[in-house]
């Protein structure tokens, strides 16, 4: 994979990730970013109504190998007071919520990923942490398939081409 220092950028790719509550799929997303692009990205993560993390969430990212035991939600709100920019902005919100989703305004690319919502998962505690792993595996193959997108578009425009 590309990093930012082989391909010639001077500066990493600023990524949010959002979602209505930043408890669970956004959370998950900038930890998997964080952990498979490494240091080729900045990434965060907020929500519309922000609410804690959710412990299905810690779990799932705990079973693959990912402490997110101290992340805190955050509000999209705060982020846009504080002026961060974002090249990147994906929303994680399932096609019931996607309405609600948050846009972050300013200058960037939209991406929208569509992710079922592990805090609406039914039955036992087993059950829904199950329904997470699954969501988890979802975004982990979202961020692998536009991160292998990214290095395909970086190498052809390095090589004076571009891809379809």
């Amino acid at each position: 994979m590309t990093n930012a220092a082989s391909s010639g950028r001077e500066h990493k790719l600023r990524v949010l990730f959002l979602c209505v509550h930043n408890s669970g799929r956004s959370q998950m997303a900038e930890a998997l970013l964080r952990a498979i692009a490494g240091d080729r990205f900045t990434v965060e993560s907020a929500g519309f109504e922000p609410r804690p993390v959710l412990p299905q969430a810690v779990e799932a990212m705990r079973l693959a190998g990912f402490d997110i035991s101290d992340a805190k939600s955050k509000s999209v709100f705060a982020l846009f007071r504080e002026g961060r920019i974002y090249e990147y902005v994906i929303t994680v919100c399932d096609e019931g919520t996607a309405e609600r989703c948050p846009i972050f305004p300013g200058i960037c690319q939209r991406i929208h990923w569509t992710f079922p919502d592990p805090s609406a998962a039914p039955g036992s505690d087993a059950e829904r942490l199950a329904f997470t792993i699954e969501v988890r595996e979802q975004i982990r193959a979202c961020i692998e398939r536009w991160l292998s997108e990214l290095d395909a578009r970086e190498d052809a425009s390095a090589h004076g081409g571009s891809t379809p």
